[in-house]
């Protein structure tokens, strides 16, 4: 185990965590939230460093990051844990920690291993994904620095309840974020994800202030987050505090974990979605696990041509020209 960082010591040998806004209180023998960072005797240890249990090449496009370097592959990393506990959560097999054993899971890759490798298979950046970057921070901040170093890029896609304090020592390392804003009320964060919403709000904002690229995805499930109000409140938060320019991904729900009774996402909800984000303004609004929909191309906010053609996470045609529209000359919110 590892020495975590960003935490202070209380009476007792207790610790107090302050990497996300659970903001842990921890005696020795326990373990926080997230299961995955330990105090020892006063001391508190990270217990993910330096092991994967998720580690794949995949297009950038399935973090979802449409306008982050297009068309180019991330070398994906994950370690077990999470500091929510989602009822819907798609990786429940690794981001739950429900005993010991998960925590001893994957294979050991120091950070240089994962840029050695990264660099290897002509990676453009590399992702820390599939459970939250926040818990493996230690390890997620370390390979950071060692990719910056190499000349590759670092995304974390994350559920946002992480610190200020976090984000100020992983910022200049970081060159994009996708967060998934859930919901828009703080009761569903409780009930549904363990968690709250303002933290998640504020960590969406103060991102912005440090311009890293930001795009927000939205897992719209049937009677949690799917009515005309709700999806309003998300999309104007997003175009009023982010910015129009800010890619809002809305992902079709299909169940499963602690879900399974809940339908999947009608088309005409996720339709209602997109004319939320149209209405409040947004230039990029995309629909996600629908294979095949035109909602996943880019088209110019100026004349809506199509700019960038998708088909799943393939792209078929990029017609950006340097940030620019080839058709009417608009600048185009995408990093390439």
């Amino acid at each position: 185990m590892q020495e975590a960082l960003l935490y202070e010591k209380l009476n007792d040998q207790t610790v107090k965590c302050n990497l996300c806004a659970h903001h842990c209180k921890i005696k020795p023998g326990k373990s926080g939230i997230c299961k995955v960072r330990k105090n020892t005797d006063g001391t508190l240890y990270t217990r993910v460093y330096g092991r994967t249990i998720a580690r794949h090449i995949d297009p950038i496009e399935k973090k979802p990051l449409y306008h982050f370097y297009p068309g180019s592959s991330a070398f994906s990393i994950g370690t077990p844990g999470c500091n929510f506990h989602c009822s819907f959560c798609q990786n429940c097999e690794i981001s739950q920690v429900v005993n010991e054993d998960i925590l001893e899971m994957g294979h050991k890759a120091s950070p240089e291993d994962i840029v050695k490798e990264a660099k290897q298979s002509g990676c453009k950046s590399i992702a820390y994904t599939y459970t939250e970057p926040t818990i493996f921070f230690e390890y997620a901040l370390d390979t950071a620095k060692a990719a910056k170093e190499a000349g590759l890029k670092n995304v974390f896609v994350s559920n946002g309840f992480m610190t200020a304090e976090m984000l100020d020592v992983i910022g200049p390392y970081l060159d994009a974020i996708n967060i998934d804003l859930k919901a828009f009320h703080h009761d569903s964060y409780k009930r549904l994800m363990g968690g709250r919403l303002q933290p998640v709000l504020n960590s969406l904002k103060k991102v912005v202030e440090m311009n890293i690229w930001l795009e927000v995805t939205t897992l719209v499930i049937p009677g949690v987050n799917a009515s005309g109000s709700e999806l309003h409140k998300i999309a104007h938060f997003i175009a009023d505090e982010l910015g129009v320019d800010v890619p809002w991904h809305i992902s079709r729900f299909f169940p499963g974990y602690k879900m399974n009774d809940v339908p999947i996402t009608p088309m005409g909800t996720l339709n209602k979605a997109v004319k939320a984000g149209q209405e409040a303004g947004l230039n990029y609004i995309y629909i996600g696990n629908v294979p095949f929909s035109s909602e996943q191309n880019t088209q110019c906010p100026g004349c809506e041509t199509t700019l960038i053609e998708r088909s799943g996470y393939s792209i078929l045609s990029n017609r950006i020209d340097n940030g620019i529209c080839p058709e009417c000359g608009s600048r185009i919110a995408v990093i390439d």
